[in-house]
């Protein structure tokens, strides 16, 4: 299982597949709530994840596809776009410190 310490987070990557608009939608929110906390948050296909992620958020179904395209690489999969605890518990890792792992 691959864990970060919060302190270790400089990107964060919202992967995604249809672009519907739900994950641009999350990266905005998740770059707002990590604003000045020196987080940068990006939004890319699923089958280009850059290689200097620290960690990959995507939705559940994804999850697969993601891993094989940012092997090593802390993933969170979620399940709702807009309020998933997944979402919410790594926000408040990275603000309070501590590991996050998958």
């Amino acid at each position: 299982m691959a864990a970060i310490e919060s302190k270790d987070i400089r990107k964060i990557v919202i992967a995604c597949d249809a672009g519907m608009g739900s994950s641009v939608m999350l990266a905005s929110q998740v770059r707002k709530q990590l604003k000045g906390e020196g987080v940068e948050v990006v939004h890319t296909p699923v089958n280009s994840i850059p290689g200097d992620a620290d960690v990959v958020l995507c939705h559940a179904g994804l999850a697969d596809r993601a891993r094989a395209s940012a092997p090593g690489v802390v993933l969170i999969p979620f399940q709702v776009f807009i309020g998933d605890p997944a979402v919410t518990r790594l926000v408040d890792t990275i603000k309070k410190g501590g590991t996050v792992d998958a």
